[in-house]
């Protein structure tokens, strides 16, 4: 198990630096095609930061890998950025240079990676769209059974067993929206439940996405009632060495009945280590098999739902209108999530992650239907994050030249080096603060 663990961390890291590096590289290339379609002299595209892997020049650039692989660099002629090359800013400005060139051409090389980055997302959005359609699981569906509530659903005063009729008041169709960012990211948000006949009303805290900030929390917070049967078995693991086969619906554990899957891992929790008495129905007979549960609480096999999905394709058209409002949502989402910790309803530490809590929304298998959809809203955050006004960031760079448009007075250049060291200073505080708080979150 040491070895699969080690294997989840591997793909988690393989994932985040594939879709990061991809990211990275196309933000870099918009400043740079930028750069170069205006004449500007470009020296270096690299992706990652150093130490130096390898590069090649291919005339006047060099384009290089660095080491580190979290982010990348361009560097344009005449240009004051992180290298801090200040004594070649002391030397007459001359024609091929960034500083040389109109506002507006600067400001368009500045915007030029957020530019690429949208489009990058709202491609992938679309493409997700046309390609996967929308598979979805109605309500009417889950309500055939119910919901299993979670810890924290408990804590909302969910049951497992309810029927959620209303989400914010509204009938809705999707099992997605009950963990929509509508309800989340929302003020006031509620869940109407039946309950043994009854109308219930449930009130989500505004605060309440903190508690959800852990993927773990948020992917058990409303499961189905799910009915099921054997799957795919893990090679190696109990159920295989059992002798369950794909197909068979479990039908009691050391006597005790078992319809739905989280009855399953409930009692498989309890039964950890220890040799069990599994019953199971295949075909038209029931068999008897003697199994060791795994020291984790598991058989080892993946559980294939008897629930029926709802499947919707779309024509190109609709793709591109759905997927454009996707990748938009993404952005729209993540000004209601800063607006929340701006009001004090959520704090910056449950809410932001780092690299390591972006590898863990990537998980520890390698899906490729997953890898896409969130490196597609990555491509929007990294646009986002990129386009606020804060120095050292292409936004701030934008605020400035769009000071010098409209004024028509250019910034002094001690002064766009001391704000590209007050931007520096405040990025890498805030990367360790990222970094930190994912450690903490992890280890605590």
């Amino acid at each position: 198990m040491e070895l699969q663990k080690a294997l989840e961390i591997l793909i988690m890291a393989g994932q985040l630096i594939l879709g990061l590096s991809i990211l990275v590289g196309l933000h870099e290339w918009g400043h740079m095609a930028a750069a170069k379609m205006f004449g500007m002299r470009v020296e270096k595209y690299f992706i990652g930061f150093p130490p130096k892997i390898f590069s090649f020049q291919k005339g006047e650039t060099e384009y290089g890998i660095g080491a580190i692989p979290l982010g990348g660099f361009v560097k344009i002629s005449g240009m004051i950025d992180e290298s801090m090359d200040t004594e070649a800013m002391s030397q007459e400005p001359q024609p091929w240079e960034f500083r040389s060139k109109p506002a507006w051409q600067r400001l368009i090389v500045m915007l030029g990676g957020i530019i690429v980055n949208v489009i990058v997302g709202i491609i992938i959005f679309i493409a997700i769209a046309y390609h996967d359609g929308k598979k979805f699981l109605s309500i009417d569906e889950v309500n055939k059974y119910g919901i299993v509530a979670g810890e924290l659903a408990q804590e909302l005063g969910l049951k497992t067993g309810d029927k959620v009729i209303r989400v914010n008041g509204k009938p809705f169709n999707d099992y997605n929206d009950l963990i929509s960012s509508d309800v989340f990211l929302g003020s006031n948000s509620s869940y109407t439940v039946l309950r043994n006949g009854q109308e219930v009303q449930i009130e989500i805290p505004n605060n309440f996405i903190e508690k959800l900030s852990d993927p773990d929390e948020k992917r058990n917070f409303i499961l189905p009632l799910e009915p099921f049967k054997i799957g795919e078995l893990i090679p190696g693991m109990p159920a295989e060495a059992a002798g369950l086969q794909p197909g068979d619906k479990v039908v009691s554990i050391n006597g005790k009945p078992i319809q739905f899957f989280h009855e399953l891992q409930a009692q498989l929790e309890t039964l950890a280590g220890k040799a069990t008495t599994l019953v199971v129905q295949r075909g038209a007979e029931q068999k008897t098999l003697n199994v060791k549960v795994s020291d984790e609480g598991t058989l080892g096999f993946y559980p294939e739902t008897l629930l029926h999905f709802t499947t919707v394709n779309y024509t190109f058209g609709e793709a591109v209108a759905i997927g454009t409002e996707n990748a938009f949502g993404v952005v729209y989402n993540n000004i209601k999530g800063f607006g929340k910790i701006f009001r004090g309803e959520v704090s910056a530490s449950k809410a932001l992650s780092g690299p390591i809590g972006i590898a863990r929304m990537f998980g520890g298998v390698w899906d490729w239907g997953r890898f896409w959809s969130l490196t597609g809203l990555l491509s929007m955050v990294l646009a986002f994050m990129n386009a606020l006004p804060i120095p050292a960031l292409d936004g701030g760079h934008a605020v400035i030249l769009s000071y010098e448009i409209i004024s028509g007075r250019k910034p002094s250049d001690k002064f766009l080096e001391n704000a590209q060291k007050v931007g520096m200073v405040l990025l890498l505080g805030l990367m360790a603060f990222a970094i930190f708080n994912d450690v903490w979150k992890a280890v605590f």
